[in-house]
């Protein structure tokens, strides 16, 4: 079977990519630089029936979204994001989960010269193996070192390399020397988009008890404000009605007026012996008890000194 013309393989996939769209209703847009063939194969594996991965150029994602806009408008808010080497992975299943796939099939990888560091690069004290002929690398990156037992040995820890910065020569050569691979890739999410809603994936870092927080912090200053300016809502109604019933309390305690909250109170004042509770019972007695057992203390005290005085009359006498 021969293989298909250009024109046919791009009709095929503006098919293929607007078919994703309107089948999935969620999808990631991944970033995928450095990402290899058997990895991707790997990825996809994976997947296998929770996701599907669709790569392509830019400007062809672009075009078939374009196309298709007309039939969901919600798309248009993908066109942004679609810049560098990325692509989409689509899927119905929990968007968690599929992310948390996605990291799992990263690989570390050393240290190119010319790469961007995604990560800080820090190289831990320790002897490295290597020979006094070596330490010109570690001079020329000022990283401080001492030759022991014949080795050369790394101090201090030190960084070498912050998140963007471009790898020099140098310093891929030392990193691969000490046999680190400092660097991990993968299929990164970028983008996440959810039914016509586009988000940031730290979104999906957020949990319900964290949305319950805030949604209590947010009515705790409704309710704080409403008092404040005496609005009656939902949030400071119960607050409006229990300060208003301490209001009526205060009044019944300095008149006569009686009213069935308030019964209570009024017995407390006239006789507040009626709701002593067992605990100041209970430390009575445990004082009571402590005083019985002092003087029993105090008898054995006597009686041991008139033993002892008993005892020094059969020495002199």
């Amino acid at each position: 079977m021969g293989r298909e013309d250009k024109a046919t393989w791009k009709a095929n996939y503006f098919l293929k990519l607007v078919n994703l769209l309107d089948e999935y209703p969620k999808c990631f847009i991944v970033g995928a630089d450095n990402v290899g063939s058997k990895q991707m194969q790997q990825i996809r594996i994976s997947l296998r029936g929770s996701g599907i991965v669709l790569m392509g150029k830019n400007t062809m994602m672009r075009k078939a979204i374009r196309g298709h806009i007309e039939r969901n408008p919600a798309l248009e808010r993908l066109l942004p994001f679609i810049k560098g080497n990325v692509g989409f992975v689509f899927t119905r299943s929990d968007l968690v989960e599929i992310r948390e796939k996605l990291l799992e099939n990263k690989v570390q990888a050393p240290a190119r010269a010319g790469a961007i560091a995604p990560c800080p690069v820090v190289i831990p004290a320790q002897n490295t193996g290597l020979g006094p002929e070596k330490t010109s690398f570690f001079q020329a990156l000022s990283i401080p070192t001492k030759i022991s037992k014949g080795t050369i040995e790394i101090i201090n820890d030190v960084h070498i390399l912050k998140e963007g910065d471009k790898v020099g020569a140098s310093e891929a050569t030392l990193l691969n020397m000490l046999n680190i691979s400092p660097f991990s890739y993968g299929l990164g999410v970028q983008m996440v988009y959810d039914s016509g809603t586009i988000f940031e994936p730290r979104i999906l870092d957020i949990k319900p008890e964290d949305l319950l927080a805030k949604f209590s912090e947010g009515v705790a200053n409704v309710a704080a404000l409403c008092l404040a300016i005496s609005y009656p809502s939902v949030a400071s109604v119960p607050h409006m009605l229990i300060n208003g019933l301490k209001n009526l309390l205060a009044i019944a305690a300095e008149t006569e007026i009686e009213f069935k909250e308030a019964e209570t109170m009024k017995e407390y004042l006239k006789d507040p012996s009626k709701f002593i509770v067992a605990a100041p019972v209970a430390a009575t007695a445990a004082a009571d008890s402590s005083a019985n057992e002092q003087p029993k203390k105090e008898e054995k005290k006597e009686e041991s000194e008139s033993e002892d005085d008993d005892m020094g009359f059969g020495l002199f006498d």
